[in-house]
């Protein structure tokens, strides 16, 4: 059993060996959006063992140990980190067909030199040799980003955040990668939150605005804006269960945010324009300053309510939101915001796969130069981040639109170990390609083959976020 991340993994031809050993292996990594601690990067910490490197604020593994019957207390409780190691290794070690499998194996190997799968049986093991590696090695965060040739990393950071550890990143200048912050404005715009309120009043301090009007708050989120734009920031990123769109008239909207932030309650209806207005103003703020605006949508977040008010937010308990309408609220966002040439560059993501053929046909309708796919289809999220997914998101992408044009993979990752996930989706795309040249499909065009995969693993990225 030792051995199993080898040369061949995932490759099942010697066309696909080929084209990842020549052209996608040693390429750098733009990881465009990621959720890594500005904290720690700018601390540059060392971590004391592979507990708290590996599964500290992971909810990926935390949902797996809970269906795996593992109590919580190894999980998120206070468990000692070695128990909680052990607990962890059990759980992966039969865990067949999910994701985590592949990736603890591959992370194991790229950054410990271990290539036998984790299991209970040899985790005594793993557990001494990590901690060996660690404790001999300066294994910091600079480390990881320099061994996995980082050149981007993204965080994502709140609007009223002072931003002091992207600061002290850019002026200490020891770390080689550039990292800069990505502004999620999400609270100032959930007008239906219990928590709108009181994140306007936080927002309205923070900017030195007394935010008594939507006109206020709309100046109050530009300020903060440029605060972030002083830190290089080139993107946005918005979550939401649903697309808002809903136009009301201005004297409406006035009205009824001066109603909401004043305590009274406002319609339904009222809430959702207030939000298409809110989001709508954002976009335009990012057109105007050339930023790239994200869109994760389609996630049902936080559905156990015990849990939740036990233990907050990022706990593993959030799941696919199902069908629902997808195309005409974003379609008639969009097409709102080109009738005034002020449609930002964008990246669509969705939680339901269902939804793949329908925003790859929709970002057909929007796609402008110069930009080579200013719009785009962002890759597989979340519960969609394994074989099937990315498969199924690049096949739809390359029938519908311009598969050359796409800006490829990105880890969404609290960890720091998290980089070999752009050597699996490489992987998967190497293989994708060998399999269409060797049925007939695709020319076994050496010069064009090495052209898509170059773009997609790194050149797209890089010229459209590091290049602008």
């Amino acid at each position: 059993m030792s051995d199993f991340i080898n040369d061949s993994f995932l490759l099942n031809s010697d066309k696909a060996q080929h084209l990842y050993d020549t052209y996608a292996k040693d390429l750098p990594i733009v990881d465009y959006h990621c959720h890594l601690s500005p904290e720690e990067i700018a601390k540059d910490v060392r971590f004391d063992n592979i507990t708290s490197l590996w599964l500290g604020g992971d909810h990926y593994k935390w949902r797996l140990m809970r269906a795996c019957g593992i109590e919580e207390r190894y999980i998120t409780g206070d468990a000692p980190d070695k128990e909680k190691f052990f607990a962890w290794a059990k759980a992966i070690g039969n865990a067949w067909g999910n994701p985590l499998y592949h990736w603890t194996c591959l992370e194991l190997a790229r950054y410990f030199d271990i290539y036998e799968p984790l299991t209970e049986d040899n985790a005594q093991e793993v557990w001494d040799k990590t901690s060996k590696v660690l404790s001999e090695n300066n294994m910091t965060p600079s480390y990881f980003f320099s061994k996995s040739k980082v050149e981007l990393v993204c965080t994502t950071d709140d609007p009223c955040d002072d931003l002091k550890w992207h600061k002290k990143i850019r002026e200490d200048g020891k770390i080689s990668t550039k990292v800069l912050p990505t502004f999620r404005p999400d609270p100032a715009y959930e007008t239906a939150s219990s928590g709108f309120v009181s994140y306007v009043k936080k927002l309205g301090k923070v900017s030195g605005i007394d935010i008594d009007s939507l006109d206020y708050l709309k100046s109050a989120l530009s300020l903060r804006m440029d605060h972030f734009a002083s830190m290089g920031c080139l993107l946005a990123d918005h979550g939401t269960e649903h697309i808002p769109y809903k136009i009301m008239d201005k004297d409406t909207l006035d009205k009824a945010f001066v109603s909401l932030i004043g305590g009274k309650d406002i319609t339904p209806d009222e809430k959702l324009a207030l939000k298409t207005d809110i989001f709508m103003f954002c976009a335009r703020e990012y057109a105007r300053r050339g930023w790239t605006m994200q869109l994760h949508f389609g996630c049902r977040r936080d559905n156990n309510k015990a849990m939740f008010d036990a233990m907050g937010v990022n706990i593993g308990c959030d799941t696919i939101a199902g069908s629902f309408d997808v195309i005409t609220p974003l379609a008639s966002m969009m097409s709102d915001l080109e009738r005034d040439d002020s449609l930002p560059k964008m990246i669509l993501y969705s939680l339901d796969p269902a939804c793949n053929a329908q925003l790859d046909t929709l970002i057909g309708c929007f796609q402008k130069g110069p930009s080579v796919m200013k719009i785009q289809h962002g890759a597989a999220w979340w519960f969609n981040d394994n074989i099937k997914g990315m498969q199924d998101q690049m096949t739809h992408l390359a029938l519908q639109s311009y598969f050359p044009g796409f800006i490829g993979m990105l880890t969404d990752s609290r960890s720091f170990l998290s980089y070999p996930r752009h050597e699996y989706f490489r992987r998967i795309l190497c293989d994708m390609l060998a399999e269409s040249v060797n049925k007939g499909l695709f020319p076994d065009d050496e010069k064009r083959l090495g052209m898509i995969i170059r773009n997609v693993c790194h050149d797209n990225a890089a010229s459209y976020f590091i290049k602008g």
